[in-house]
């Protein structure tokens, strides 16, 4: 048997560490001649020993330049693999390492390293003339990692480096395996900064305890398997992006294929064939529409067999759904379509070994969520927090059930406030909020229980519904209590033409709406219509089509929750603007006052 084997490798080779550096050079030892990180799209890759090697190497560079154990580091650059590298090698000196969205304002960078402290950024070389524009007195030196890069000596006060000059330094005396053994579980691994809704981000502290929990609990309940794969595509400074890449590839091994370019996440699945995939639920909305849309687009023979078999195929899973036998000629029919229809399908998306797929970071429509079971595909709510290193609750392989973010993690406590706020508890909630003792304690009581902000219900086997964040609930004229997230899932379900939604209702007599088209959705649309998609918002069949779409969500709804006039607007809603965080959370309150005047009219204009 030989070591490529994929049977002779030892699973999680680092998974029985205590920190995040010994996990990797358990790792790296372990897989140190199989590939660990691939760029997407470019001819360069390294294996764990090049990884390893590198790490080394910068680790002494950034030594020289006065990083030690607790001082942080930015990092500025996208899913690469220079990225992981400049991470690792900060881990290795017991700094910490955090992100920045690349579509931050010098005004928030400069927040950030006020916060952080950090005297050192590495970045590309695009993102200098922003760091430029930064107010960041404390900043002493940029390192570039774009190689043959024409350089200035300084920006701002501080001094400019390429990346290869700063892996040829190296203090006198530095010892880089004493070094990295004396981090200890304790020590802080990173600064995760909240997108927020609402307020200056917080830094959430994790430490390598924390995120060895995590590791650990994910190792119980979804065993890694020794050949696994993994895509890092989301931001870097989102906590599911180093969990669920980064780290999760440093006590596994598992070569990470890295994204650059998130429009084409799908395209590096399908080469890449990941054992573990999570996306966020826009991420599943727009695949669904994409397939929806290709589907339709076949010829007549098989457009028709296949949406007849997805439709007979999401009946069977909610015959399942419901705890209810799946009727015997329904499930042969759909057996034989598995085999001539899903399998097919699932290996042409790169799908086909996928062993844990996970949506999360906000409620996902359940007809979309059914769509992707119907398929064949084990896609499965969670629910985390960067406080608790992304992970909380999930659902079990071998029990998905829609519309529920799962149960506890293994070693997580969990129940309801008496206002219905979920808390929970457990060694993965943070050390608390950088500099920031007040909100610390608001957010993590005496008794250690985090208090998530969310409205929960947990039935009697201990599983998790989400209701919506505790600020953000409707209360309307009448004192009736809704949920925004929930009308405004049925919207979305209601049509892939519908891309954004938000529900306004609170302290109004009734609930409006304010609706985006999906930008790929309303494409296909346009082709089919020989229609311009500039004016599509004002196409009278259009216009009927989502007047549908509404119709339908509101007849899922109470008379209380149903939407009694929306506006379509022309334009889209983009990560990380005034109407969206960088995870496509909705901004509730930039909304609300960006389209004031939109929804005064809406409200003036409509009778009840």
């Amino acid at each position: 048997m030989t070591s490529a084997d994929p049977i002779a490798l030892t699973a999680a080779p680092g998974v029985d560490a205590t920190t995040l550096t010994a996990a990797f050079q358990a790792t790296a030892s372990a897989r140190a001649d199989r590939p660990a990180l691939i760029a997407f799209g470019e001819d360069r890759s390294l294996t764990w020993r090049e990884y390893a090697d590198a790490v080394e190497r910068l680790a002494g560079g950034l030594a020289d330049l006065g990083v030690g154990h607790g001082d942080t580091v930015a990092v500025m650059l996208p899913n690469s693999p220079e990225f992981h590298i400049v991470d690792t090698a900060a881990l290795h000196l017991g700094a910490i390492p955090f992100s920045i969205y690349l579509t931050s304002a010098p005004e928030q960078i400069a927040y950030l390293f006020g916060n952080a402290d950090n005297t050192v950024v590495v970045a590309q070389q695009k993102f200098l003339d922003v760091i430029a524009r930064t107010d960041a007195p404390a900043l002493r030196h940029v390192v570039v990692v774009d190689p043959d890069a024409d350089l200035p000596e300084t920006v701002g006060s501080a001094r400019v480096h390429s990346l290869d000059a700063v892996s040829t330094r190296r203090p006198d005396g530095f010892d880089f395996a004493a070094t990295w053994r004396s981090v200890r579980p304790e020590h802080v691994a990173t600064l995760i900064y909240t997108s927020g809704t609402t307020g200056d981000p917080k830094g959430v502290e994790l430490t390598h305890a924390n995120l060895m929990f995590v590791m650990h609990t994910c190792n119980q309940r979804f065993p890694f398997a020794g050949d696994g794969a993994a895509i890092s595509y989301l931001p870097t400074a989102h906590a599911a992006d180093r969990v669920f890449s980064h780290y999760l590839a440093t006590v596994t091994g598992w070569p990470i294929t890295t994204v650059g370019d998130a429009a084409q996440v799908f395209a590096a699945v399908a080469q890449a064939r990941p054992a573990w995939f999570l996306g966020v639920p826009r991420i599943w909305e727009k695949l669904r529409a994409a397939l929806l849309a290709r589907f339709n687009a076949a010829p007549d023979e098989a457009r028709v067999a296949t949406l007849a078999a997805i439709d007979d195929a999401t009946r069977a899973v909610r015959s399942v759904q419901l705890r209810e036998p799946v009727p015997a000629d329904l499930a042969d029919r759909v057996a034989a379509d598995e085999e001539s229809v899903f399998a097919p399908l699932r290996a042409q998306l790169g799908l086909d070994r996928v062993a844990l797929l996970m949506t999360g970071a906000a409620p996902i429509a359940p007809a979309v969520h059914e769509f992707f079971l119907a398929l064949g595909l084990p896609l499965q709510e969670g629910f985390g927090m960067s406080e608790t290193g992304a992970l909380g609750f999930t659902n079990l392989p071998t029990d998905i059930r829609v519309g529920k973010v799962g149960v506890a993690q293994p070693g997580t406590e969990a129940m309801v406030a008496p206002d219905g706020e979920l808390l929970l508890r457990g060694a993965h909630v943070m050390r608390g909020y950088r500099k920031d003792p007040v909100r610390t304690a608001e957010a993590v009581d005496a008794e250690g229980w985090l208090h998530t902000g969310d409205i929960a219900v947990i039935d009697d086997d201990g599983w998790v519904a989400i209701v919506d964040r505790k600020k953000e609930l409707i209360i309307n004229a009448a004192g009736k209590n809704m949920s925004p997230v929930n009308i405004e899932s049925r919207l979305k379900s209601a049509d892939p033409l519908i891309g954004q939604a938000c529900v306004v209702g609170d302290r109004r007599p009734f609930n409006v709406a304010l609706l985006v088209l999906d930008p790929d959705a309303a494409r296909t649309f346009a082709a089919a219509h020989d229609r311009d998609v500039a004016t599509l918002v004002d196409d009278p069949a259009l216009i009927a089509r989502v007047d549908e779409a509404v119709a339908a969500a509101n007849s899922q709804l109470s008379r209380i929750e149903q939407i009694k006039a929306y506006r379509l607007l022309d334009e889209e809603w983009l990560p990380d603007s005034e109407e969206l965080t960088p995870t496509m959370k909705l901004k509730r309150r930039g909304v609300a006052t960006k389209y004031a005047a939109i929804i005064d009219e809406i409200y003036d204009t409509t009778t009840r």
